[in-house]
């Protein structure tokens, strides 16, 4: 990466992984220091929303929304303008930021520098503002549960054929977030030291913690 990039201030990888975590199990919302920032609102993005999310399909015309693609019955998604902006984005903000779908309350494009992955090519501003993260590891386990997610990566790459055909990431998020849920699975710890370390795991140890999300 380019010293001369403007870059922000991520936080510390654990307590970050943490409140991701609760994110993604719906117990709070992602805090993400977005700032400006409209990326994730203006690069041709669907957006998910399910049937139990009666507050934001009340704010979104109905005319906006179509069914999922090989989703149970009553899952839409919300597409973009022909500039790929949301519709709901109105002069540079979220028009109904209170009742936005949870696809929106979850995302956090901090994911794409834990994990290493890029974003889709078609998602150059979410690129660029990836490019300008940096997270603090403050303990040794801030690094290995870094390291971990990025060794992760790496295995779901090489053994992409022997994933469940449903468990196989189709997008660059998707890889990235199943890269952080299985990060355990590549963490041991030092037989002498006692101290977490990455390790190479079997395959049957990944399988079952893909199986388990």
């Amino acid at each position: 990466m380019s010293e001369n990039v403007d870059t922000i201030a991520a936080g510390s990888f654990s307590v970050w992984l943490r409140g991701l975590g609760e994110a993604l199990r719906g117990e709070a919302d992602s805090d993400v220091p977005c700032g400006s920032c409209t990326a994730c609102c203006t690069s041709a993005q669907f957006v998910h929303i399910a049937p139990d999310e009666a507050d934001a399909l009340d704010h979104i015309p109905r005319e906006l929304l179509f069914p999922a693609p090989r989703m149970p019955r009553g899952h839409v998604l919300m597409g973009y303008d022909e500039q790929g902006r949301c519709p709901m984005l109105v002069d540079g903000a979220c028009s109904i930021y209170a009742h936005r779908p949870r696809t929106c309350r979850t995302y956090d494009c901090r994911v794409f520098p834990a994990s290493g992955v890029e974003p889709d090519d078609d998602k150059v501003l979410i690129a660029e503002q990836t490019r300008r993260w940096r997270f603090d590891h403050p303990t040794d386990v801030d690094r290995v549960e870094h390291d971990a997610i990025r060794a992760a990566v790496a295995w779901m790459r090489d053994h992409a054929a022997s994933l469940p055909p449903q468990a196989r990431p189709q997008t660059a998020s998707q890889l990235a977030v199943l890269a952080i849920d299985v990060r355990a699975a590549f963490i041991g710890s030092d037989d002498t030291t006692g101290r977490p370390i990455v390790v190479d795991p079997d395959p049957a140890t990944v399988q079952v913690a893909i199986s388990r999300r």
